[in-house]
């Protein structure tokens, strides 16, 4: 059993910005629809999975707001033309067969822990599509992260980065990189790290003790004066930023992931396919999808 994770948001932001100027005969943009269809598309084809759910960001939750007021409040705000493809992809989604969830005042990449370890914990294999640097800490057996990256590419179009892959790109153990972006920070999150230190550094600093907290309360042990005064002057955000970039892990799932299985419907999917005039699209699936309900990767069985 494989469950397939996509995070929403990451991947409309990256279809708008990487596809520009399409629109119907209306004048409605459609490059972030077109974008986001395609690399589903991509990630069926390559992942084949069981169950699959696109999962939103909903809200901040109050816990990391308590913390740090300005946290993400740096972002700009949507861009109007890019809003409309978002309410469209939400509501639009599930006709491709993969749910579309969110939770209020939920970030995307807590649900998405929350579905992946119950999804491990039950013995299935987990795949998360996703950019964020946060959701890495809960790789391990049976749950990897899908790239298309070309630094993370060896053989083939994609990769799935286990355990091993993400230790050899960050140089700490996926559960430990919690501990380099609390030294670190996020500027993207408006998460202040510690001046000075950088991801080089804070690998270092990681990997000198079992935990960061063991760091904190033994920072004598560090090597470097800079480094231990450091260590010591910025301690309570150290210790902020931990619980910043700790993922909830226990969330109520709106949907529970066994009654996560692909599904598409197949005329109410073509006919808005053609309302958006994505012809290249439509015919794919015409081809490809059975008139029945599909599963397991039927929807883009073809091309």
């Amino acid at each position: 059993m494989r469950l397939l994770l996509v995070d929403g948001h990451y991947y409309l932001y990256r279809s708008f910005f990487a596809i520009r100027g399409l629109t119907n005969s209306k004048g409605q943009p459609t490059n972030a629809i077109y974008g986001f269809l395609k690399a589903l598309r991509k990630m069926l084809l390559d992942v084949r999975p069981d169950r699959a759910a696109v999962v939103w960001d909903a809200g901040l939750p109050k816990r990391r707001t308590r913390l740090q007021p300005d946290y993400k409040q740096n972002r700009p705000s949507m861009p109007d033309d890019l809003r409309s493809q978002e309410a469209w992809l939400q509501k639009n989604i599930p006709l491709l067969g993969t749910a579309s969830l969110s939770q209020a005042n939920t970030e995307a990449d807590d649900l998405i822990a929350s579905y992946a370890l119950q999804a491990a914990a039950a013995g299935a294999d987990t795949v998360i599509a996703t950019n964020d640097k946060d959701i890495l800490q809960i790789v391990r057996p049976g749950i990897s992260i899908y790239s298309t990256s070309k630094n993370d590419l060896t053989d083939g179009n994609f990769a799935l980065l286990g355990p091993a892959e993400v230790e050899t790109k960050w140089g700490v153990p996926a559960h430990r990189i919690s501990d380099v972006l609390a030294l670190t920070g996020d500027s993207s999150d408006n998460i202040p790290g510690v001046p000075g230190i950088g991801s080089k550094t804070a690998v270092q600093i990681v990997r000198s003790a079992s935990s960061l907290r063991e760091i904190l309360d033994h920072p004598e042990h560090l090597d470097s004066p800079k480094i231990r005064e450091k260590i010591v002057v910025y301690r309570e955000t150290i210790l902020a930023n931990l619980e910043m970039v700790r993922l909830d892990e226990d969330l109520p799932c709106p949907v529970p992931w066994t009654e996560l299985a692909i599904q598409p419907r197949r005329e109410e999917l073509l006919e808005a396919l053609r309302e958006c005039e994505f012809h290249s699209l439509v015919r794919e699936i015409e081809a490809g999808l059975p008139a029945a309900p599909a599963v397991q990767g039927e929807l883009f069985a073809a091309g």
